[in-house]
């Protein structure tokens, strides 16, 4: 667990520290899965069964272009702070009642 929150916070630093000099370089770093992959890593050390990471990664591929709808304030919005929190929010809104569906209305994984 702690192995996995140390990665994930090297990550969000360094795509930070890069994102703001080289804003190509750092999208690109966003989208490499270098957390799924250590995910997948230590569901295998946990108990060594491919149905669980299977699970895991049928999950994933569907909520991650789910989650993305958060990037359309960011990718387009130049204006003053105050208006970009606003859009931020009303995204992570967004973002929310869409998952949200999936979960309600999606199908099910069987365990």
């Amino acid at each position: 667990m702690i192995f996995r929150a140390i990665i994930a916070g090297l990550v969000v630093a360094a795509v930070s520290l890069i994102a703001h000099r080289f804003p190509r370089i750092g999208g690109i770093l966003l989208t490499l899965p270098v957390v799924s992959i250590v995910a997948f890593v230590t569901v295998w050390w946990k108990d060594q069964e491919l149905w669980n990471i299977s699970k895991l990664a049928r999950e994933t591929l569907i909520l991650v272009p789910l989650g993305t709808t958060v990037l359309r304030a960011a990718g387009i919005i130049r204006t003053p702070r105050a208006r970009l929190l606003a859009a931020f929010v009303l995204d992570l809104a967004l973002v929310s009642a869409t998952i949200g569906l999936w979960f309600a209305f999606g199908p099910k994984i069987e365990n």
